[in-house]
C-alpha cells in the first residue's frame, strides 16, 4: 500500500517558498489537497510550558495526532509535533507528518488509525530529498496495549460510564456535540480513544475523528478533542461535552446500561469481550442486551438493569447462545439474584476489579424499577425444560417468590420446572401471600389473581374457599373492561403493560381491559371456565354484552378461542363472534355471510333487532356496504328492522361515501330518502336528493334548471357534501348537457354560472372517450357541439376559458381529421341551422392565424336566420330569464 504522505514545517528558502510550507510530499497530491490540509496540520503549543524549551523539555510538549474528516469524504491522519527553533532560529516551529487515506481506503493491515499513535513510522523531520518513504505498516508504539489499557481503564472507572453514554450518542447520530478529554498528557486522551474504538463497532472506530491535543478546542473539527487543562475552556459552550480526567469533579451517574456494562468490563480487564461479542461488531445500537450477556457468562458483576437487559436479549436469542455460554448466564443470574448486597464475592473472579459503581445486586427489597423481575421471569419461560431442573429451580423459585409478593408477572411452570425441596419450601413460605393476592379486591381479578391461582395448584395450596367470590370479580371486571386497581409491578406492571386495541370505524372504543385471546391469563380462565359451570355462565353473558358492543374487536379475539359455547339462545351476540367464522370467509358472497352469521346467533333479527348491528359490524368490519348491497339490505329486512336496529345511517354512510364507478348508489338514496322521510339528519339530506337527482337526469323526470338545482342543493348542504357525492353529480349533469338535445336555457344557466367545479366537470366530459367518439362519427353531433362552444361568448370568464380550450383541444382536432363526406355532413347540418353559423364554422375552420381569429369572433354582433333554430343557436334571455 502506497499512501500519500505529507510534511510541513517552516524550512529554508526553496522553490516553494521559505517559513511554513510543505517540505515533502508524495507524487500526485492534488493542490487543492494541499490547502485543505494545511488548515488541519498546524500546531500551539501550551501556554504554560517553556517558550524556548531545551531537549529534554521538549519531550514533555504534547504531541497531536489526529484523524480527520476532508471534503472528499477521506481522512487526513496527521501527527504534529513541537521542535522548538526552526533553521532561523525562531521560536514555534512544529513538523506536521500526514498520511491521506482515500474514501473507503484504511491503514496497512485494516489498523485502526489510533494505533498509529507514536508509531516509529512518524518522523519528526522532512525525509532527505524531500520524498517521503512508502509506508507499509504502522507499528504500534507499545502505549495503547492491553495491561496499559486496563490500568488506565481502572484509573478512570468514576469516569469511564458518562464518557461511553457520550461516545454512543456521538456515534449513532443522536447527539451531535463534540467530546472534550482534558488530560494533563496527550498520551492518556489517545488512551482514552483507544478505549473508544475498542467498544465501537470496527466500521464506527474506523470513522471516528479525533486530535490528541489543541490549545483552542472551540476551532477543532474533530469528534473527539484533546485538550490540556491550559487550554482555552469550553466548560459552557453548548457544542461540548467535556470529560475532565485531571482528579477535577467527578463525573455523574448516567442511565446507559450499554455504557456502565462497557465501563464494568473494562474495568474488570477483560477487553476481549467487546471482539468476542458477536463477532468482534460491539453493540453500540443502544441495546446492552448482548453484551451485558458476555459479560455475566464470564462473571462481571453487573447492576439490575444490565442484568434485565441480559435477560430479556437471551430470551431472544436463547436458540443461538452457545450451551456453555447459557448454562453459564443463567447459572450467574440465580445466584446473583439471591444474594444480598453485603454478600462477599468469590475470591478469584473478576467482581473485585470493577470501579464502575456499586454492582447493584438486588433482593427481595431491593429496587426493580429497571424491569429485572419481568426479565427474568421472561428468560425463565423461554428456558424452562432447556436445561436441567438443578440449575433453574434457583432462578424459577426467585421469579416465583418475586411474583407471589408482587415485585414481577408470574411464570408459568410446570410440575418439573422445581425440585420436590424447593416446592415444599416455596408453599411453606408463600401460601399467606398466595390467599392474600387471590382475594385481593384492589388490583385487576383477570391477570394477577388468576395466576395466582395457578401457583397455588403447582404448590398444593388450598384455594378452593376463595373461587366464588373470585368468579363475580372476574365476569364484571371482564363486562366493564376496566381493572378494580392497577398497582405498578403487579402482574406485569402498570396500565401500559395491558395490551389495548384500536377503535372499530364507528369509532367506539373497546376497553383496555380486554386481553387478546392466547395469553397465560385467558388459558387459565379456560381452564376456570371449564371447571366452574357458575362461572361459565356469568362470564359468558358479560361476553354477550360486551359483543353487542364491540362485535368486531370481540371476534378477533375470541373466534377460535375455545370457549365451550352451547346451543344456548341466551348470547347471541357472543355466538355470532365465536362461531361466526364458520360461516365462510370474509369477502365474496358478503350477503350471504351475512345470513350465515345471523343463523348463527340463533335468533331472528326481527325478534331481536340488535343482532343485525351486530351481523353488519362483524361482516362490514373495515368497509361499508355497497350500493347494490346496501339497497337489497334495506329491501330485504324492511326499514323498521334497520331503525330498530340502529343501522340506518351505515346504509346513508355506504352511499354517501361510494366511489362514482357504484351504478347502484342513486337508486338507494331514493330509497333512502322514501324509507326514512322525516328521520334523516339534515346533513344527510342534500346529498342523497343529489344523489337521486343524477338518476333522473335523462328520464322524464329530470325537469328543468338542472343546473340551478344542482348548484342550489349543493350550496345550501347543512354540512358541505361530499367530495364524492360532488364529483358525481357534476359529471353526471356535464355528461346529460354533452347529449343531444339539450334544454338551450341549461346550457346558458352553465355558462352564466361560471361555477369552477361544474365547469371543469363539462370540460372533463368533453374530453372523454364517449364524446370524442361521437364526434368522430355522427357529423351532426359535430355541428351540435360547435354551436354550444360558439354560444354565450363573453358571459362569463370561466365559460370563456372553458369553450375556448374545448374548441381547439376537443374539436378541432377530430374536425382536422373528418373526410370529406363527414365535412359535408357537418355543414350540412349547421346550414340548416342559418347562414351566418355555417359562414362561422368555415371561418373557423380555415387553416392559419385568421381562421382562428374568425373562430375568437364567431357570433358576435351576428343574427341567425329566423328560418332555422338549433340548440345553443340563441341570443342570451333577456334579463336571464327563459326565453
Amino acid at each position: 500500500m502506497n499512501l500519500a504522505q505529507l510534511h510541513y514545517t517552516s524550512a529554508p528558502p526553496g522553490p516553494d517558498g521559505s517559513g511554513f510550507r510543505f517540505t515533502a510530499v508524495s507524487p500526485g497530491v492534488p493542490a487543492t489537497l494541499l490547502r485543505e490540509a494545511e488548515q488541519l496540520i498546524g500546531y500551539e503549543p501550551p501556554r504554560d510550558l517553556p517558550d524556548r524549551p531545551d531537549g529534554e523539555q521538549l519531550k514533555s510538549f504534547p504531541r497531536s495526532l489526529s484523524c480527520t474528516e476532508l471534503s472528499d469524504g477521506g481522512r487526513l491522519l496527521c501527527r504534529s509535533v513541537y521542535t522548538g527553533a526552526d533553521y532561523s532560529g525562531r521560536w514555534g516551529n512544529f513538523h506536521a507528518h500526514a498520511v491521506h487515506l482515500p474514501p473507503g481506503v484504511r491503514l496497512p493491515d485494516g489498523a485502526l488509525p489510533i494505533t498509529a499513535w507514536e508509531s516509529p513510522r512518524w518522523a519528526d523531520a522532512t525525509p532527505p530529498g524531500g520524498r517521503p518513504e512508502p509506508i507499509d505498516r504502522f507499528a504500534p508504539s507499545g502505549l495503547l496495549r492491553r495491561d496499559g489499557l486496563v490500568a488506565f481503564a481502572r484509573s478512570r472507572a468514576d469516569r469511564l460510564a458518562a464518557f461511553f453514554a457520550d461516545l454512543r450518542t456521538l456515534a449513532d447520530g443522536s447527539d451531535a456535540r463534540q467530546i472534550v478529554l482534558v488530560e494533563r498528557d496527550s498520551a492518556d486522551v489517545a488512551q482514552w480513544i483507544a478505549l473508544a474504538c475498542t467498544v465501537l463497532p470496527r466500521e464506527l472506530a474506523h470513522r471516528l475523528t479525533f486530535t490528541t491535543y489543541t490549545r483552542r478546542p472551540q476551532q477543532a473539527r474533530q469528534q473527539i478533542v484533546g485538550a490540556l487543562p491550559s487550554s482555552e475552556p469550553v466548560g459552557h459552550d453548548h457544542r461540548f461535552r467535556v470529560h475532565d480526567g485531571t482528579g477535577r469533579a467527578a463525573a455523574q451517574p448516567v442511565a446507559d446500561v450499554w455504557a456502565d456494562v462497557c465501563a464494568r468490563i473494562w474495568t474488570a480487564g477483560r477487553p476481549e469481550l467487546f471482539r468476542d461479542t458477536v463477532g468482534g461488531a460491539g453493540d453500540t445500537a443502544g441495546e446492552a442486551g448482548r453484551l451485558a450477556v458476555t459479560a455475566l457468562a464470564e462473571r462481571i458483576a453487573l447492576p439490575s438493569a444490565a442484568r434485565a437487559a441480559a435477560a430479556r436479549w437471551a430470551t431472544d436469542h436463547a436458540a443461538v447462545l452457545p450451551v456453555p455460554t447459557l448454562t453459564a448466564l443463567v447459572e450467574e443470574l440465580a445466584r446473583e439474584t439471591g444474594r444480598g448486597p453485603g454478600d462477599v464475592t468469590d475470591s478469584g473472579d473478576h467482581r473485585a476489579a470493577g470501579g464502575a459503581g456499586d454492582s447493584g445486586e438486588a433482593t427481595d427489597s431491593g429496587d426493580f424499577g429497571d424491569g429485572e423481575p419481568g426479565a427474568l421471569a421472561a428468560l425463565l419461560a423461554r428456558l424452562d425444560g432447556q436445561v436441567p431442573t438443578a440449575v433453574s429451580a434457583p432462578l424459577a423459585a426467585r421469579v416465583l417468590t418475586l411474583a407471589v409478593r408482587g415485585r414481577g408477572p408470574v411464570p408459568a411452570l410446570g410440575a418439573g420446572s422445581l425440585t420436590p425441596e424447593v416446592r415444599a419450601a416455596l408453599a411453606r413460605d408463600l401460601a399467606p401471600d398466595l390467599r392474600h393476592g387471590i382475594a385481593d379486591t384492589t388490583g385487576p381479578a383477570i391477570g394477577r389473581p388468576l395466576e395466582l391461582l395457578r401457583v397455588a395448584d403447582l404448590l398444593d395450596v388450598d384455594c378452593t374457599d376463595l373461587l366464588p367470590e373470585y368468579a363475580g370479580r372476574a365476569a364484571r371486571e371482564l363486562v366493564s373492561g376496566e381493572p378494580a386497581g392497577d398497582r405498578t409491578g403487579v402482574a406485569g406492571g402498570p396500565a401500559r403493560d395491558r395490551a389495548a386495541v384500536s377503535a372499530e370505524p364507528t369509532g367506539d372504543q373497546v376497553p383496555t381491559g380486554v386481553r387478546p385471546a392466547g395469553t397465560r391469563s385467558d388459558a387459565a380462565l379456560l381452564d376456570a371456565v371449564h371447571a366452574h359451570p357458575a362461572l361459565r355462565t356469568a362470564l359468558f353473558g358479560a361476553l354477550n354484552a360486551l359483543a353487542a358492543a364491540h362485535p368486531v374487536a370481540v371476534a378477533g379475539r375470541l373466534a377460535g378461542y375455545g370457549l365451550p359455547l352451547a346451543p344456548d339462545p341466551r348470547f347471541p351476540h357472543l355466538r355470532m363472534c365465536v362461531l361466526g367464522d364458520a360461516a365462510g370467509p370474509a369477502g365474496g358472497d358478503r350477503r350471504g355471510r351475512l345470513r350465515a352469521v345471523l343463523h348463527t346467533a340463533g335468533v331472528s333479527p326481527h325478534a331481536d333487532p340488535a343482532v343485525l348491528h351486530t351481523a353488519l359490524r362483524l361482516v362490514w368490519p373495515d368497509e361499508l356496504p355497497t350500493g347494490e348491497e346496501a339497497s337489497l339490505l334495506l329491501n330485504e329486512l324492511g326499514s323498521d328492522a334497520h331503525r330498530l336496529a340502529g343501522t340506518r345511517d351505515l346504509l346513508v354512510a355506504a352511499a354517501l361515501a361510494a366511489p362514482a364507478e357504484d351504478a347502484a348508489v342513486p337508486l338507494l338514496a331514493a330509497d333512502l330518502l322514501r324509507c326514512f322521510t322525516t328521520e334523516l339528519a339534515p346533513a344527510h339530506r342534500a346529498p342523497l336528493l343529489l344523489l337521486e337527482f343524477t338518476a333522473l337526469l335523462g328520464t322524464d323526470g329530470e325537469g328543468e334548471n338542472w343546473v340551478e338545482r344542482v348548484r342550489a342543493l349543493r350550496d345550501g348542504a347543512v354540512e358541505p357534501v361530499p367530495d364524492q357525492v360532488t364529483r358525481r353529480v357534476h359529471d353526471a349533469l356535464a355528461r346529460r348537457l354533452l347529449t343531444v338535445p339539450v334544454p338551450e336555457s341549461e346550457l346558458y344557466a352553465l355558462a352564466r354560472s361560471g361555477d369552477p367545479a361544474l365547469l371543469a366537470a363539462y370540460e372533463r366530459a368533453a374530453h372523454g372517450a364517449a364524446v370524442a367518439e361521437r364526434l368522430r362519427t355522427v357529423p351532426s353531433y359535430v355541428a351540435a357541439r360547435f354551436c354550444d362552444w360558439t354560444a354565450y361568448q363573453d358571459t362569463h370568464p370561466g365559460w370563456e376559458a372553458t369553450r375556448t380550450a374545448l374548441l381547439a383541444k376537443v374539436l378541432r382536432p377530430v374536425v382536422r381529421a373528418l373526410p370529406a363526406e363527414d365535412q359535408a355532413a357537418v355543414e350540412e347540418a349547421l346550414r340548416r341551422t342559418g347562414r351566418g353559423r355555417l359562414d362561422a364554422y368555415r371561418a373557423w375552420n380555415r387553416p392559419g392565424a385568421l381562421g382562428r381569429l374568425a373562430g375568437r369572433l364567431t357570433g358576435r354582433g351576428r343574427r341567425e336566420d329566423a328560418r332555422a333554430t338549433w340548440h345553443g343557436d340563441v341570443q342570451p334571455p333577456a334579463g336571464g330569464g327563459a326565453r
